[in-house]
This record gives structure tokens, C-alpha cells and sequence, in this order.
């Protein structure tokens, strides 16, 4: 049976220029981002970095940050990917406008506006708000260990790096001496002197050799000053810590002598042996991620609302434990908002006596009502199955906080908090691709988890109000 099928002829020449508007459907993402991009978004943070007179015309700033929101809204974030995609996927030849950066641009302008980049987080922040889609009635507060661009295997502990600075000392002296001597033979013949230092070399230029084991020496002792310089900080400050409370338990106030104790207690500050420096990323730590593998990451925190799980604060730290952020996660999250949350949310990795006080001075200044998690009680803490009557007034800090949770009302709100913030989480490391950060340095990372969130946020706005929803906002 003769079977007839639709014209189809590859080597067709298209009479007309094509269209990029028709390539592409009009309820994707791209064209969300294109609008947004282009009516919504304040890119006078970007544009005032961009004065440089001299050299070839960049890339318009639009198309870049196009490209890098859209690359990190659907998991594509590194530079070569995105370049690849320019050519091969039809919604970033869209955003692109059939152009094609090349993965050093894009890496550099990634780099050089980061800072601007990040503050994208606020803009999502604001977006959401005047959708109605930020209520700050229960937020929840977690954080989440991200790898760093860096292999743990390139980590040295403080012990290591005494002693193999002493060996490497040794064997520059060694190098040196045997250096000085062939500098000594060297002048009897050019042909000897060619050898050592090369055709073109000086007497004065060191051999290869000594140069490479001056360089390891120097990363090695500025790794060492690193994890003595973290050290004596944080002996000043637990030192200065202790004198606070201890002039508030006597009632004397004398900050001259807080001070002094910190100053003396840096100065015997040593670190001790197993303390790690990275080369690749000083900046990272060797932290405990979830599965319980010891991974070089950073401490990414964030504040989650519930009412559509839009991220209202978002931070990282170089410090594995999470008690350290509570405070100053929710005072982001008020600020950026500018609206305490009614409650606050938090797992046991945020109890201490410091945040259990914390807690109880925000709900007296700000009325938010914390739930946090105690996690085990000591041996001589008891806390009633089904608490009933008045609390005793003995009761400690931690003890009433695990009678508040269970509670009728503390056991209906913490079952919450899986609900808002882990599945956050869970989509910025698989929609995202952001289990792993790109970017080295605290500031990178910073930047980087903020790019990442605000990514989430607008990705909340596009499934909530779509492009209708934005043009209002333009409008």
C-alpha cells in the first residue's frame, strides 16, 4: 500500500529569518525569566559595577543573568554547561538570544557580581511578599551541610603541619647549601651554568627545585597561621563570654578587664593537634553531613516560611554546629521581611542554655513563641510523659522547653517542621544541583546559597502566579 507522510526535507532553506519567540511555548520558565529579567528586577546593582570604558563591548548584563538564573533554577550552574546549553537547548538559545558566551564570561561575570547576584535573594523576598505568599505566621529553621569546592584529602591537621614545615625548613637548607655549591662550579663553565639555571637563567635564580619547596613552605605556614589565628579568636571570646557572666552574676561592670582576659587568653591560646586547614579552600571545614560521612563543606542555614516555603533568610557559616545561628538567622529573617514570625521552629542541633535564654527574650520583645527541640535529657533531668498542673518553679530552662514540647499544642506545632523546611532543601539539592558549591571562599559560598535561594523562591513565584502573576508586578 502506497503510505503518504508529511514533507520532510532537512536541507530546507527558510525563506524568512526564524522567530525565536515561536521556538519556544508560552508557558515555559525561560519566558518567566526572560520577564522577569527584563521588567521586574532592580539591576542597578549590577549596572553600577559595569564602568569599565576601555575594551570590547561586554555581554549585556540582561543576557547574562538570564542565562546564570535560569541555569540555576533548573540545576545547569556551571559555566561550561551553560555555554553548552546556548548552542543546544532552545530555551537558552531563547534567553541568550540565539548568542553564545563563552564559559569565561559567564564564570567572570558570575564572579565579579556576586555580591549583586546574592542581593537577588531580597528581590525574591519582596516578589513573594507582595504576592501574598509570605505570611511569617511559623517559619522553621535548619540548616544543611553543602561540599566545598575543595577535596577533604587536601587538608592538613595542626600537628602534621608543625612537623612537615620543620622537615620542609630541613630540606630548603639542604637545597641551598648544594644550591651555593653548584653556584661555586657554575662559574668555571657557561655550559654548566646553562644546566642548572637554563638558557636564559641569572646566577642569582634558584633552581626548580628549592623554588618549589619555598612555595609549599609558604602555603603551609599560612595555613598554620590560619588555624592558630582561629584559635586565639575563639579563646578571647569564650574568655570574654566568661567574664561577662561573671560580672553579671556580681553585679560589677568593668569592660577593660573583660577585654584583658581576652587579650591574655589569645596570647597562651594553642590549637590543638587535629585541627584541620584546607589548601584549596582555607575557608572550608571538615564537617559531619547527614548520612554521618566527613565531608569539606560549609554550614548553610536557612529560614523557611510555611505558608508556600519561600526561604526568608539564608546564610553560611565555617562552624559545623548550628547553635551558633539562631539569633542571628532570625533577626535576618525579621529584617528582610521587616515582620517577626508569631513561631520559630528549631531541631535539637539549636539547643543551648545561651539560645533557650535567647528564645525566652524574644517571645518577651518580639512575641515570637520558639518550639525547640531538646533533644536527650541528662540523667537528672526529668520531665513529666503528659505534663499536668503548674511548672516547678526549680525547673530549668531546657526542662521547661521539653515540657512545652509535649504538650498538645508544642507536639501539633514542631510536627511541623520537617514539613516546611526539609523538603526545601531536598529541592535546592535535586532541582538545583546544589549539594555542591562552585564557588571558593566564605563570600563565594555566601553568595553562591543566596543565588541558590533566591532561585527557589522565584521558582515558588512561577509555579504560584506564572507569568500573569509577574506582569502585575511589573505593571
Amino acid at each position: 500500500m502506497d503510505k503518504r507522510f508529511r514533507a520532510f526535507d532537512p536541507h530546507q532553506v527558510l525563506l524568512l529569518p526564524p522567530s525565536l519567540d515561536d521556538w519556544l511555548p508560552q508557558d515555559r520558565l525561560a519566558r518567566f525569566v526572560a520577564d522577569l529579567v527584563d521588567e521586574v528586577l532592580d539591576l542597578g546593582p549590577i549596572l553600577a559595577d559595569c564602568t569599565e570604558a576601555r575594551g570590547y563591548p561586554p555581554y549585556d548584563p540582561r543576557l547574562m543573568l538570564r542565562l546564570l538564573i535560569y541555569g540555576y533554577t533548573t540545576g545547569v550552574r556551571s559555566s561550561r554547561a551553560i555555554e553548552r546549553r546556548c548552542a543546544d537547548d532552545v530555551a537558552f538559545r531563547f534567553l541568550a538570544a540565539d548568542q553564545a558566551p563563552g564559559f569565561r564570561s559567564i564564570s567572570w561575570f558570575r564572579r565579579c557580581h556576586l555580591d549583586a547576584l546574592a542581593g537577588l535573594f531580597t528581590q525574591s523576598l519582596h516578589l513573594a511578599a507582595k504576592l501574598g505568599m509570605v505570611k511569617m505566621g511559623r517559619v522553621a529553621l535548619d540548616g544543611t551541610k553543602l561540599e566545598a569546592n575543595a577535596s577533604k584529602h587536601k587538608a592538613m591537621s595542626y600537628g602534621r603541619l608543625v612537623d612537615k614545615e620543620e622537615r620542609i625548613e630541613a630540606e630548603i637548607a639542604q637545597l641551598e647549601a648544594r644550591a651555593a655549591a653548584l653556584l661555586a662550579d657554575a662559574e668555571a663553565t657557561d655550559t654548566a651554568e646553562d644546566q642548572i639555571f637554563g638558557v636564559d637563567g641569572k646566577e642569582v635564580d634558584l633552581p626548580a627545585e628549592l623554588d618549589r619547596r619555598e612555595k609549599r613552605l609558604a602555603r603551609l605556614q599560612a595555613a598554620r597561621a590560619q588555624i592558630e589565628a582561629e584559635a586565639a579568636d575563639k579563646a578571647r571570646r569564650h574568655a570574654e563570654d566568661k567574664g561577662h557572666r561573671r560580672q553579671q552574676r556580681t553585679g560589677i561592670a568593668d569592660e577593660q578587664a573583660v577585654t584583658d582576659a581576652g587579650q591574655q587568653a589569645a596570647a597562651k591560646a594553642r590549637p590543638k593537634p587535629k585541627v584541620q586547614a584546607n589548601f584549596t579552600d582555607p575557608d572550608s571545614r571538615i564537617m559531619k553531613n547527614s548520612d554521618g560521612a566527613y565531608i569539606q563543606a560549609y554550614n548553610a542555614q536557612a529560614v523557611v516560611d510555611e505558608e508556600h516555603q519561600v526561604i526568608t533568610a539564608a546564610d553560611v557559616t565555617m562552624n559545623p554546629s548550628d547553635a551558633l545561628n539562631y539569633t542571628t538567622m532570625l533577626d535576618q529573617s525579621a529584617a528582610n521581611t521587616g515582620i517577626h514570625p508569631k513561631q520559630a521552629l528549631v531541631d535539637a542541633g539549636y539547643c543551648s542554655e545561651t539560645n533557650l535564654e535567647a528564645a525566652k527574650e524574644r517571645q518577651l520583645s518580639c512575641g515570637t513563641d520558639t518550639f525547640m527541640a531538646t533533644g536527650r535529657l541528662a540523667h537528672d533531668e526529668q520531665v513529666p510523659l503528659a505534663p499536668r498542673g503548674r511548672i516547678p518553679v526549680s525547673a530549668t530552662l531546657k526542662e521547661r522547653m521539653a515540657r512545652k514540647l509535649r504538650t498538645k499544642v508544642g507536639k501539633a506545632a514542631y510536627s511541623r517542621r520537617k514539613a516546611i523546611v526539609e523538603p526545601v532543601f531536598g529541592q535546592i539539592m535535586t532541582c538545583h544541583k546544589g549539594r555542591q558549591l562552585l564557588l571558593r571562599g566564605e563570600d563565594g559560598a555566601r553568595g553562591e546559597w543566596r543565588l541558590l535561594a533566591a532561585c527557589h523562591n522565584l521558582r515558588k513565584i512561577f509555579r504560584h502566579a506564572g507569568t500573569t502573576g509577574l506582569a502585575a508586578l511589573a505593571g
